[in-house]
């Protein structure tokens, strides 16, 4: 029989690992989409292009930093978890500015909707 603070705990480390794996999804999509895009085409694309690129690398950091051990600083995990929720936005915008990319607007909206969701959890 566990505990309420078992439960708990374990529904926090759920919450965590989704949140990790939506923000590994949204990195994989956010780098294939950026390397889709032509660095020379028209702002829309170089726009979109460079937020996809900086979409993945934050993502790739905020996915690391969640499967490290528990013990971190949680206004650290807070601000990254914040800063990757909003890149993921502005990424998702700046997709939509392009023709074919809306499944990776998708992607990057529901990366920041976890983010958003592990934020709530957080103490």
């Amino acid at each position: 029989m566990t505990t309420t603070s078992e439960q708990e705990l374990f529904q926090f480390l759920e919450d965590r690992f989704a949140c990790a794996q939506a923000c590994t999804e949204c990195a994989r999509t956010c780098a294939l989409r950026a390397s889709l895009l032509d660095p020379d085409g028209p702002k829309k694309q170089e726009s979109a292009r460079r937020a996809g690129v900086l979409c993945a690398e934050v993502c790739e950091a905020t996915c690391n930093l969640l499967s490290c051990e528990l013990g971190q600083n949680e206004r650290g995990i807070r601000a990254q978890l914040e800063w990757c929720r909003d890149v993921c936005l502005e990424c998702a915008d700046a997709f939509d500015e392009c023709p074919g990319a809306e499944s990776a607007a998708k992607t990057c909206r529901e990366c920041a909707q976890a983010c958003a969701d592990f934020i709530a959890t957080l103490w």
